[in-house]
Order: structure tokens, then sequence, then C-alpha cells
């Protein structure tokens, strides 16, 4: 986790620094009644962080079998708190606080996790927050393959790619720099021209000029691009690398928190509701999804309260 985010998480284990950082969030975006607001809501935000944060700790300190359980909660914690720093009044109603998907209740013999389905509910938390943290106010389909999601976590490339013999991703700049460089096979993978490839690419980040470069092109950027914004690129936070897609079946519209979430909603439905499947897989290790399911839990772990702490870190500057 980066070092100021760190930090941050740490200030906010106070109720007064709570208090006084959703005053200055509410100040910021012109909240009416920022003051009467930060002290209604100080309290509860407090214990938003206090309670994600040590489900993440307890899930990094226990077996894999309940670990998508306690990473599911504590994920569902910072992602309340962050709403509660742009919407003062959430919740407004019962039904933002269902999970807003849902998955198969009976599991079929010779069941295959990565060919399973997580489907989006029209109410609830997921597109909730979809819509107010990250701007995705519609989907481009209702059923998310669970092998697909896995397939859009940059750091799981790697184990895909020995296993599967195919990679999903590949590298396009770092984080913090100013350049993006595409290969020219991107255009043929993807059935476009260069033209409408940028044009599609500029809706999401600002680009002040184009170059060409031995076999591709380079965009130089007016600003880094921002690592919480929607959009088709994807960090990867151990090598601070930004990706790009290969597979036209990675959602090009959706925020990667969303997609952990999806994971963890289903891990976690498995391990409450399918304990004699799930406590098999974990127990045996037999099936080659076993090194992707804990090498994604090992990703996640960390990558979700840096991310959301990404979110919170916005309104201090």
């Amino acid at each position: 986790m980066k070092q100021s985010i760190f930090i941050l998480y740490n200030y906010l284990q106070s109720q007064e620094n709570a208090r006084d950082y959703l005053n200055h969030c509410y100040q910021k975006q012109e909240i009416k009644n920022h003051k009467k607001w930060s002290y209604h809501n100080c309290e509860r935000f407090y214990y938003m962080i206090k309670h994600g944060l040590t489900y993440y700790k307890t899930g990094d300190q226990s077996p894999v079998m309940i670990r998508p359980l306690l990473y599911y909660y504590g994920m569902m914690h910072l992602i309340k708190a962050c709403l509660l720093t742009i919407i003062p009044s959430y919740p407004k109603s019962t039904t933002l606080l269902a999970h807003g998907l849902s998955t198969r209740k009976q599991k079929k013999q010779n069941y295959q996790l990565l060919r399973d389905e997580v489907k989006i509910q029209q109410k609830g938390l997921f597109p909730y927050f979809s819509t107010h943290l990250f701007q995705v106010k519609t989907f481009t389909k209702e059923k998310f393959l669970i092998e697909h999601l896995l397939q859009a976590i940059p750091e799981l490339d790697t184990l895909f790619s020995l296993q599967q013999q195919q990679s999903n991703f590949i590298m396009v700049g770092k984080i913090n720099e100013y350049t993006l460089t595409f290969p020219e096979k991107i255009l043929d993978i993807y059935h476009v021209s260069q033209n409408r490839f940028i044009e599609k690419l500029q809706a999401y980040i600002n680009i002040a000029s184009i170059n060409k470069v031995n076999s591709g092109f380079q965009l130089l950027l007016h600003e880094p691009v921002a690592v919480m914004v929607n959009q088709p690129l994807y960090f990867h936070s151990q090598n601070a690398c930004i990706y790009f897609p290969l597979n036209n079946h990675i959602p090009f519209q959706n925020h990667e928190m969303m997609h952990h979430f999806m994971l963890l909603y289903h891990l976690s439905m498995l391990a409450r509701y399918e304990s004699e499947w799930w406590g098999d897989f974990v127990q045996t290790q037999q099936s080659s999804d076993y090194s992707i399911i804990t090498q994604f839990l090992n990703v996640t772990s960390k990558k979700v309260p840096s991310y959301l702490g990404y979110y919170l870190q916005q309104y201090i500057h």
C-alpha cells in the first residue's frame, strides 16, 4: 500500500479526524449543511473504515476457507465509507443495502467454478456504487463469467498465460508517466483503424499528441492516467505498470474494483452456501483453478484497500 494511503487510513482511526475529514469532503463539494452532516456521519464513517480494515487484517491471517467472506465484508465497508464522502444521506433506502448481485443457487454436478456466472441486479449496493463511485450507469451485459472477471485482473495474467498459453494483457505504460505505447497488432485484435481506436480512447484519457514508433504508435498525454477513473486501462499493483486488454471479453467500461466486488461476492457465497464443494476445493487443491483463486485472494487483499484509499485521498489535495 502506498505510504500516503497508509497514513490516511491511520489518520482516520480517530473520530475527531474522521469528522474533520468528512467536513472537508462536503465543503469541497459544496454540500449544504456540511458541518452538520460531518457531525452526523463521523461515527458511522469511522467504524466503516475501522471494521473494513479489520476484516482485511483478519482475512490476511485466516485460512483460505474463510478469506473470501472476510475480504468481501471488508470491501463492502470501505465502499460504503467512500459513498458517505459524496452522499451524506447514504443510504436513503433499505434496497441499497442488498448485494445488488446474484448467482445460481443450485450448483450442477461436475460444477466448474470458472464457468459460473454472476448476475447484476437492478437495485442494491453494486449498481449503486458503480454509478456513484465509477460513473458506470449502464452495463453492456447483465451476466459476467467468473473466468472473464478473473482474466480482467492484470496480476493474474502470468498465471493464465502458463495455464492457457495466452496472455490477456499487454503493457502500454507506467503509472505517473505521460506516454502510452500500443503495438500495431492491437488494431487487428479489435478490428479497428488507428483513428477509431484513438477516438475511443479519447473518451477516457486526455491525449496531447500521437507519434509513430517501431511497429506501433505512442500517445503523449496531458496528464498521467488516473487510477480511480473508469477506463479501459488496467493497473498492475506489483510492478506499477499500465496494461491494456488483448481480449474483447474483458469489460471495457467497468472499473476493476467492480470486478473484485463481483468475484468476492461469488466466492463468499460459495464459502457460505456451498460449504461441501468449497471445502473440498480448498482442502484437496486438485483443481487447476485453485492456484488462480488463491492468487486472486492475495492480490485483492492489498489492491482493494489501496485503490479505495486513492478514492478517499482525492478530497485532501
